[in-house]
């Protein structure tokens, strides 16, 4: 099957969207919708959320103008748009005891094996590959969380699954442990049927369970007191009112995604670079601290967790430090790197010994 885009007829159109979904399950998408790029129905939302400041500090969300929900204007031509989906969960068991252990370290599941964005976008690349060979003259690009794209709205478009109330995609058949991409094209393919059911129903359980109540209510997040925020994005102080509510999650948070009924219909990813590293799935809150710089750069090449940067993971550490329960190991950690060069880590592990009721000369 060989068209161009003079030739493209509404038998060819449905022929290669099945060609294409079929060679998308083969790349390890466990699915692939295709929408067109009216989002106007989520504008206002966005727009108010960005008002309220639920943003925080990060000023990408806000920068791009009409170009986050216009796709025309971030690619010219665009008429459609494929949104895909990748199962991530490593482990079937649920991680929930973790939070229970306080001297052990919380690292979101997303994040244990390597970086999804190289990931989801190398298997993105070969389905356009794919449909090159088969659909000339057609552009495409694909976006991992590298553009100004809605990518929730567009998958809930495409019919991959709803909003749910945390504001994550649930999906009837597979939870919310998944990845997402995108395909911007310019070829005309048929259209998939949105997602316009919602399946929460009265259940609050990822709105009661937060740590930081970081929910204003269902479908809006305050990222200002989200735990994923706090210990990836924010590169200053945490507040010191939310600094006890954090437990020992050290990167990320996943309590409403453990607490989502939903999720037991989730299945283990059979990709194995998202396996976790470095034991980083149970391992103790005192090792990860002992971590140099060096060691730090070494052991997450190729992860997310890269990206909090090692000031912040000292930071992040000594908080959780702060929350588990006392011995002389913690204390003994916390004050060997009190004269750690950073005046954000050195708070935040005065704070942490603070907690352990020692006092510091002043």
């Amino acid at each position: 099957m060989k068209i161009t885009n003079t030739q493209l007829s509404e038998k060819q159109s449905q022929e290669l969207a099945l060609l294409i979904k079929e060679e998308a399950k083969k790349l390890g998408f466990q699915q692939i919708g295709i929408t067109d790029t009216d989002l106007s129905e989520h504008i206002d939302v966005y727009q108010n959320w960005l008002d309220n400041d639920f943003h925080a500090d990060l000023d990408y969300m806000d920068k791009h103008g009409a170009k986050r929900w216009t796709a025309e204007q971030l690619i010219p031509g665009t008429l459609r748009v494929l949104s895909v989906r990748m199962d991530y969960m490593s482990d079937p068991e649920s991680p929930m005891e973790l939070l229970k252990q306080s001297d052990k370290a919380y690292i979101s599941r997303y994040s244990l094996g390597r970086d999804y964005h190289k990931l989801v976008r190398s298997r993105l690349k070969k389905l356009i590959q794919f449909i090159k060979e088969i659909a000339q003259n057609y552009e495409f690009r694909a976006f991992v969380d590298s553009a100004p794209v809605l990518e929730r709205a567009f998958a809930q478009k495409s019919g991959l699954g709803w909003f749910g109330k945390n504001t994550m995609i649930i999906n009837k058949k597979a939870g919310s442990w998944f990845f997402l991409g995108e395909v911007f094209t310019d070829l005309p393919l048929p259209l998939d049927t949105p997602h316009e059911s919602e399946h929460c129903g009265r259940c609050t359980a990822c709105l009661d369970i937060c740590p930081t109540q970081a929910f204003v209510g269902p479908h809006i997040l305050d990222s200002r007191r989200c735990i994923s925020y706090l210990t990836i994005e924010l590169k200053g102080s945490i507040p010191e009112e939310l600094r006890s509510k954090m437990g020992n999650r050290i990167f990320g948070c996943d309590d409403c995604q453990l607490i989502c009924p939903w999720n037991r219909f989730s299945k283990q990813t059979p990709e194995d670079d998202f396996s976790p590293r470095h034991q980083l799935n149970d391992t103790k809150l005192i090792d990860l601290f002992n971590w140099d710089e060096e060691t730090f750069l070494s052991k997450t090449e190729g992860s997310a967790i890269r990206r909090a940067g090692y000031e912040s993971w000292l930071r992040n550490i000594a908080v959780a430090l702060g929350n588990a329960n006392s011995n002389e190991s913690i204390i003994s950690a916390l004050k060997s790197k009190l004269d750690y060069p950073s005046a954000i880590v050195q708070e935040h592990i005065k704070w942490a010994l603070k907690q352990h009721d020692i006092k510091l000369l002043k």
